[in-house]
């Protein structure tokens, strides 16, 4: 204490003169509580510490007379420690009397700052003041506190009970007034001296003090006396301004009044008030500015989504996010929205759903999707449940639109028809990563496709075909392929299609055997450059041709050293000849408009018919039918294609090949490429193919149905009917949506093989 201070105390009192002992101490108080900043010498501060100790410790204690025993001094220690406490208490109570007195002259402002330098001057000297009388603290205090006598504390705690009892609880609705006032200046658009109402918090912090235990505090007296005001006053201020303010402007300008708002009041929160406060103003803002104005915002909402407003959006999520439930009828706009706009791109394309390309209907669908799955990301913040409503919507759109009416499954088969295009060979060259990127669009598609038994038939079809025809643009691409499908739909799904890449592995190593062998046999004419496939039955969704077919002899020898090589390998195996994915190359030497020799790349059929012409240069329909032992549906496209081409001319002219007609050779054939191809399926084999398709699809389904039947049925025993179908429908879901008709039938299909009976009351029963 390095200041003098200008009050000279009175004389050290005598340990045993209490009158004189306290008058000491008062003085000592006095100075400190009222010129504190005057400072103190050591001198005087030891003296004041030991006079509590000579006044806490004296033996003469009115009334107690005898200094020898023991007892009875301990009881006139206890007696003079209370004593002490009750004197103190007493001043505190007077010097907090007159500071209420003084206060009367203050209003506002300036009431602010009397209490804020008061509080300031009364709590330091209360610290110093608890030190000084840290002997009292230690015994009579602790002694007190220990046998739970209520209404005593440590000496600094006291000067806090007795401010808020003897001086708060009389000035407090008077200072709130002026922080109130302070505060709506300031929302207002005035400066002001904000650290005022922080040290204003800060004192009703500190007088939180614990009824039930003086060893602990509470926010109780802060949360009664300044949040339930500070509170009701924000709700009263911001109902008047956004009432005023929504009749005088549009709603997105209300938005960024109520964002500009929200953000005061947090950095309110930083700047000067306490963090308790936080989540009830949050929730008072919220209501006052937001739940009370949610009808209007939501109206709005619409008018944004047609207007493309994605800033507006965004602004009015993160607004009505802050309120229970704010955000679900924006989702249930939204999810209608996103629907309408995919079914309207679906109908721009689908004028002719019979000449609609794969491409323009999957790109139609996706512009949809990554239009708005960009404004969840952008305006919703990837918000889960917006994703659901944009899910929901892809769902609907994808499954259910102008090109899939009734119920067909055009979809999963156009989704197919385009991955074909992007994984078999073309002029366009699409580059390895654009090729993946598409590939990863292809499944965003195939997420929401229902009928994902429908695709995987159309997949793997035109999958044997890219892989026997080596057609496929890239290994790595149709192993990537497979590995999407593989992880969108597991093991299972795409188990054939994995197996059918390693029977093309196990045919490749086959062929190089079969060409070590050919080399080492004598053959009077050279062999010819043949490669075998080898496809498992069970694997490969191919079927044996509809038709004979009698070899060309020129292949025949061939064909019979390789049989011969593979039986002689793989003992009692069965090879079938899948004619109608055989393929081949002639080349030509009788074109007179052409130098260099054509090269025909033709179907085995079309191969048998043109060597005919080998021989001779005419032939007739009934001739090419007898020798290749083709029926007529195989037979006429291939001549078709040949005549369509003019490789072969008709006589007489019509339109379609037929009995009775003779075919010539033209020897004026001509070409822009050397390279012909006249493999090429028609029309009607394609529509042929997909009835195929679609009616193996039909099949399949029906077993699947009864298998998830009876593995309920085996499991449950006994089931209702309705039941039955409900379990049926989860089960199956994941492949396609099954109708409830198909159920049925399946299971009456059931109840005939005696796999279930009917029990009573709608029941049904496994029979094992």
């Amino acid at each position: 204490m390095s200041v003098t201070a200008t009050r000279s105390m009175p004389p050290v009192p005598n340990r045993e003169d209490i009158v004189q002992t306290w008058e000491y101490l008062q003085a000592g108080i006095s100075k400190i509580m009222i010129n504190l900043q005057d400072g103190m010498d050591m001198t005087t501060y030891m003296g004041i510490y030991t006079a509590v100790h000579n006044f806490c410790t004296s033996q003469k204690a009115v009334g107690l007379g005898s200094s020898n025993a023991v007892g009875q001094a301990h009881r006139g220690a206890h007696l003079l420690g209370e004593d002490l406490y009750r004197k103190l208490k007493e001043y505190l109570t007077d010097h907090l009397n007159g500071l209420y007195e003084q206060s009367k002259a203050h209003t506002d402002e300036a009431l602010l700052t009397f209490y804020i330098r008061e509080w300031n001057r009364y709590t330091v000297a209360a610290k110093y003041i608890h030190h000084l009388f840290r002997y009292l603290n230690r015994h009579w205090v602790k002694r007190e506190m220990d046998e739970g006598k209520k209404n005593t504390y440590d000496v600094y705690t006291l000067h806090l009970y007795q401010w808020r009892t003897e001086f708060f609880t009389l000035v407090n609705k008077k200072v709130m007034d002026a922080v109130l006032m302070l505060v709506e200046k300031q929302r207002n658009g005035e400066t002001i001296e904000h650290r005022q109402i922080k040290q204003v918090v800060d004192s009703f912090v500190s007088l939180g003090l614990d009824e039930h235990d003086a060893t602990k505090s509470t926010l109780d007296t802060y949360r009664f006396h300044f949040e339930k005001p500070f509170l009701a006053a924000t709700e009263e201020f911001y109902k008047a301004e956004s009432k005023q303010f929504v009749a005088e402007n549009s709603v997105v300008e209300y938005m960024k009044k109520a964002e500009t708002r929200l953000s005061e009041e947090e950095e309110r929160v930083r700047m000067y008030l306490h963090n308790d406060i936080a989540l009830p103003l949050k929730k008072t803002c919220n209501k006052a500015l937001i739940a009370d104005h949610s009808a209007m915002l939501r109206d709005e909402f619409q008018v944004l989504l047609d207007n493309d407003r994605e800033e507006d959006m965004a602004r009015m999520y993160n607004l009505l996010s802050r309120i229970p439930d704010g955000l679900e009828p924006l989702r249930q706009k939204f999810e209608t929205h996103v629907r309408n706009a995919g079914l309207n791109a679906v109908a721009k394309v689908a004028s002719d759903a019979e000449k609609l390309e794969p491409k323009v209907y999957v790109e139609a669908l996706l512009e949809t999707h990554t239009r708005y799955q960009g404004l969840v990301k952008r305006a919703f913040a990837d918000e889960p449940e917006f994703t659901r409503s944009l899910d929901n919507a892809c769902r609907e759109f994808v499954n259910r639109n102008d090109i899939c009416k009734a119920g067909s499954s055009k979809s999963p088969e156009l989704l197919a028809k385009y991955t074909d295009v992007l994984l078999r060979k073309s002029g366009t060259g699409v580059e390895e990563a654009e090729l993946d990127t598409t590939l990863t669009q292809i499944m965003t598609v195939f997420k929401y496709i229902e009928d994902k038994d429908v695709f995987q038939k159309f997949y793997s079809r035109m999958l044997a075909r890219r892989l026997v025809h080596s057609s496929s643009s890239s290994d790595d691409a149709e192993t990537s392929m497979i590995s999407k499908l593989k992880e969108a739909c597991g093991f299972e799904y795409t188990n054939k299609l994995q197996r059918m890449f390693q029977d093309m592995q196990i045919s490749k190593d086959l062929n190089t055997g079969f060409k070590e062998h050919t080399k080492g046999l004598q053959l009077e004419k050279p062999a010819l450059d043949s490669t075998y496939s080898i496809l498992g039955t069970s694997f490969w969704p191919l079927t044996p041709p509809n038709t004979t077919f009698s070899p060309p002899a020129e292949i025949h020898t061939d064909i019979d050293r390789f049989t011969l090589f593979y039986r002689n390998k793989h003992e009692g195996r069965k090879l079938t000849w899948l004619w109608q994915l055989c393929k081949g190359e002639l080349k030509t030497g009788y074109c007179r408009s052409s130098k260099t020799p054509f090269t025909f790349q033709v179907s085995v059929y079309q191969m048998a018919v043109l060597l005919m012409f080998n021989s001779k240069d005419a032939h007739s329909y009934e001739d090419i039918a007898s020798v290749t032992q083709l029926s007529s549906e195989a037979l006429d496209p291939g001549i078709g294609i040949l005549l369509k081409a003019k490789v072969l001319l008709m006589k007489p002219d019509g339109e379609k090949p037929g009995p009775g007609k003779m075919f010539h050779l033209n020897y004026d054939f001509k070409s822009k490429k050397i390279r012909v191809n006249l493999n090429v399926a028609t029309k009607s084999e394609q529509k042929q193919e997909e009835a195929d398709t679609n009616k193996t699809i039909e099949e399949d389904r029906q077993l699947v149905l009864q298998s998830s039947i009876v593995r309920i049925m085996k499991a449950r025993k006994k089931l209702k009917h309705a039941q039955l179908v409900g379990d049926t429908i989860n089960q199956i879901k994941s492949r396609f949506v099954p109708r409830v008709s198909d159920i049925k039938k399946c299971i009456e299909i059931l109840l005939d093989k005696e796999y279930l009976e009917r029990l009573e009351d709608d029941e049904l029963g496994y029979l094992a």
